[in-house]
């Protein structure tokens, strides 16, 4: 069975205060994108786990897909598996890639081996595995709470505007991200702003990230900048970087194509 892990971008992403188990408070609006990951499972006598495309670090047993695959085995004993991962989603990237492979190993199980798990017990199985997991259980945009387990659905499109990626290659640590993090002081919540007409998040739908991770890394500030100058009506970094991201009204122009240490991906929604 194959399936395709989504990337995902977060529109605004408060971080309200720092919470007496060690996480912190969050806001954010999240929603998948049509650029995935390639997940292929099969029945197996013995367990196998493969790995292609973008290099993933580590030994097998503390990958995400393989937590997920164990995940499952011990709550409902599943047989073992082949399982192939064509890594296409960059990493440390604030695209959730890698929480999208494991939520995606959790739904492939459930369908290969006929489970019939709800939703909740997907998601209570992905928080297990990471924050951003629950997320990808549902491909709908969401508003994410807590420490971005706490879900809700959320009326939001972004049907016919144009979303423009672009990713050079830096890996930011959540470590780096958080380490001088200025709680937000927004008095709007996010879902208030994202209902607001685009043309005004540009100076209210925040990522508070970007303080941090901008005086780490000052080109993609620049980068940013270089977004709006090509008439992005709202441009942002996803998540704790480094992905940045434009939303245009009209198809905009590919402007790294001759150079292939970047990713740069152009979507019509």
């Amino acid at each position: 069975m194959i399936n395709f892990p989504s990337a995902k971008i977060n529109l605004g992403l408060n971080v309200l205060f720092k919470r007496d188990d060690g996480y912190h408070e969050l806001e954010t609006l999240m929603i998948q994108l049509p650029f995935h990951d390639i997940l292929e499972i099969l029945p197996s006598s013995n367990f196998e786990f493969k790995q292609s495309g973008i290099k993933v670090e580590g030994d097998i047993e503390s990958n995400l897909c393989v937590k997920a695959f164990r995940l499952i085995q011990k709550k409902h004993s599943i047989s073992n598996i082949y399982m192939h991962l064509e890594k296409i989603i960059p990493m440390g990237a604030g695209l959730g890639g890698g929480s999208a492979d494991a939520s995606f190993v959790l739904k492939t199980l459930d369908q290969l081996f006929n489970l019939n798990l709800s939703t909740e017990v997907l998601q209570e199985y992905a928080a297990q595995l990471g924050s951003d997991c629950p997320f990808f259980i549902i491909d709908k945009p969401q508003i994410a709470k807590g420490r971005g387990e706490i879900l809700s659905t959320v009326d939001f499109s972004l049907k016919g505007y144009y979303l423009k990626l672009i990713n050079v290659g830096i890996h930011v640590s959540t470590k780096e991200a958080f380490s001088a993090i200025e709680f937000s002081m927004n008095e709007k919540s996010i879902e208030e702003i994202i209902h607001q007409p685009i043309q005004t998040w540009k100076s209210e739908l925040k990522n508070d990230f970007e303080t941090t991770v901008f005086k780490i890394y000052p080109e993609l500030a620049i980068l940013k900048e270089n977004l709006y100058s090509e008439g992005a009506v709202y441009a942002s970094m996803s998540g704790s970087g480094s992905t940045m991201y434009g939303i245009f009204e009209k198809e905009p122009l590919r402007t790294y194509q001759d150079n292939p240490s970047v990713l740069e991906k152009i979507m019509k929604f």
